[in-house]
């Protein structure tokens, strides 16, 4: 996509630029450099030309894999070569957007639930954060340990409350912790001529490996955290006592699990979940002054 794909003085009547709407609509909140990041993917040729072939491949993998799980469900498991293979991928084939885009996932991650933790559990639960800014932080146990971490949160925060016999209620905005919402920055990413694989087309091959290397329990708690989206997101609707964001949630309740064959398109619209929820925040914060109580 050319540097003027977003300018409004490039744009034709009779052949709009599908992806310039999307850059400039402002219904959502997700980030605008995220935001032309993912647009820049949405446009490659990897994505268009290369996606509708991996997809299926990817989706046979995982039923494959899923299959050999049934009978050796703990056994030749390694979240070491996943994690190897994953930061190579993006080191030598994955776009400087999509690595990007990678990257900020988890540290927003970690900073939305340092966030609820600090207002819904006065900063008593155990966290593990991950804020890497560069690929070789990712080598760290950090994709398994990302979905940990929300299982943790959503088990010990409602422990919390149970002991301490409290709900997720609304706060005061006066009385809202927004110190865990903070800028962050990514190193500059390979982009090399290589660097072409667009996010959603490595998303849908990395997932198989997941089925492959991490056991069967493993796996199907990975697939499953995607839909906590919905859980995390009530907490702060509720919290703000703007409900709102609910309507921007692909990823609905866990409690009845989609099926581990799609976790690859799930796993990117968990991916806009996370980038409106941590963008709703900050936009609570930098306009709270102008906001009913």
């Amino acid at each position: 996509m050319s540097d003027t794909a977003f300018d409004i003085s490039q744009h034709d009547k009779t052949n709009p630029n599908p992806w310039m709407a999307l850059a400039l609509d402002q219904s959502t909140f997700v980030d605008q450099r995220a935001k032309e990041a993912l647009l820049i993917n949405n446009e490659s040729f990897s994505r268009r030309v290369l996606l509708p072939i991996i997809r299926p491949l990817a989706r046979l993998f995982i039923g494959i894999f899923r299959f050999i799980r049934l009978f050796i469900p703990e056994k030749m498991t390694s979240s070491k070569a996943l994690h190897n293979t994953i930061c190579w991928g993006m080191r030598n084939f994955v776009s400087k957007e999509a690595n990007y885009l990678i990257l900020r996932h988890f540290n927003m991650g970690s900073q939305v639930l340092k966030f609820l933790n600090d207002n819904l559990a006065e900063g008593s639960l155990s966290s593990h954060p991950l804020l890497p800014d560069n690929i070789e932080g990712l080598r760290d146990n950090v994709f398994v340990q990302h979905d940990l971490n929300i299982y943790n949160f959503v088990i010990e925060l409602n422990a919390y409350l149970k002991d301490n016999n409290k709900r997720v209620m609304p706060i005061n905005y006066d009385k809202i912790n927004f110190a865990a919402i903070q800028d962050f920055e990514i190193e500059d990413m390979p982009d090399k001529w290589h660097n072409f694989l667009d996010l959603q087309s490595a998303i849908e091959l990395y997932t198989p490996l997941f089925a492959l290397l991490l056991s069967r329990d493993d796996f199907e708690r990975a697939s499953n955290s995607l839909q906590l989206d919905e859980t995390i997101a009530v907490y702060a609707a509720t919290m703000f006592n703007r409900g709102e964001i609910m309507g921007l949630v692909n990823n609905k309740h866990p409690m009845v699990p989609l099926s581990t064959i799609e976790a690859g398109f799930r796993l990117m619209l968990h991916g806009i979940d996370a980038e409106n929820l941590y963008g709703f925040i900050k936009y609570v914060r930098d306009n709270k002054a102008s906001l009913p109580n």
